[in-house]
């Protein structure tokens, strides 16, 4: 866009006002048609200076006014049909010789309309500054007071929530616990992927003042281990087995001893094994 004078730039901003006369207009709008930079200067000052037309409703004259207004266009209309009246002959006066001509004041004509322009803008500048921040607060206190084009829209951000993986399934190991083929007293679960077990009491009581204690025994090991004592509950759970590698829990043999009530106290075994069994495949891993 080209540089345009502060005259020019005035005359735009008058013309988005309303505040020129049919001369001026005329000649702001002889320009815009061969001018389309000016023209885009004038638009940009309409755009500018549209907020306050958005911020200010409608106000409608009280209907007296309008009564005033039509009897003072009356009077206008009755005084211009008057005729005047007609003037005595005048004496007639000697010539004088004329003043000499009073001093160029264009120059001072230019610079008060430039004043007057330049004040113009400034007040509507300072009128927009003000209904934006108005409207800004608004928009943030009370949204719905404002038309819709100009409220302000909140920013929605999407986030995508994706659903955590499902575990996958693993195989399930089972070991009966029974005393010489007689009837089961526990039930062993043993998960292959974790290897927690899960031991249920099905047909055995501990004596008052005993417990029972599970062990694993292996040829990999030089001694029985402990796996816990067996609680009063018909479930008894433990991540124990975590310790050992797969091949050792699934070939071990599970026995059954009855210790002191509160287990052994020295990680030994105080009594024959009184229930075993081995584990077996259950449930088959996902292939």
């Amino acid at each position: 866009m080209m540089a345009y004078s502060e005259d020019h730039i005035a005359l735009a901003a008058e013309y988005a006002l309303g505040t020129l006369d049919a001369n001026e207009r005329a000649q702001v709008e002889t320009m815009m048609s061969v001018d389309k930079d000016f023209t885009a200067l004038v638009v940009a000052w309409e755009h500018k200076l549209g907020a306050l037309n958005q911020m200010v409703g409608s106000v409608e004259p009280r209907p007296e006014l309008w009564e005033k207004i039509r009897a003072a266009i009356g009077r206008s209309e009755q005084q211009s049909r008057i005729e005047p009246p007609q003037s005595a002959p005048q004496p007639v006066v000697p010539e004088i010789e004329a003043a000499p001509a009073a001093a160029d004041t264009s120059s001072v004509i230019r610079l008060n309309v430039n004043a007057r322009r330049w004040r113009m803008i400034a007040m509507a500048t300072s009128a927009i500054a003000a209904a934006l921040v108005v409207m800004i607060g608004v928009g943030v206190s009370r949204p719905d007071l404002l038309p819709d084009s100009m409220r302000l829209r909140p920013k929605t951000q999407v986030a995508e929530v994706k659903p955590p993986p499902a575990p996958r399934p693993s195989g399930q190991y089972v070991a009966v616990l029974q005393k010489d083929g007689g009837g089961p007293a526990f039930i062993l679960t043993v998960d292959e992927a974790t290897r927690n077990f899960t031991v249920r009491k099905v047909g055995a009581s501990a004596e008052p003042g005993s417990s029972f204690e599970l062990w694993l025994i292996s040829d990999k090991l030089p001694k029985p281990r402990s796996l816990g004592v067996i609680g009063a509950d018909d479930f008894t759970s433990r991540p124990v087995l975590a310790s050992y590698d797969p091949d050792t829990v699934k070939s071990a043999t599970y026995a059954v001893t009855v210790e002191q009530a509160g287990g052994s106290p020295d990680g030994n075994p105080h009594s024959a094994p009184i229930f075993t069994g081995k584990l077996i495949e259950a449930v088959p891993p996902p292939r």
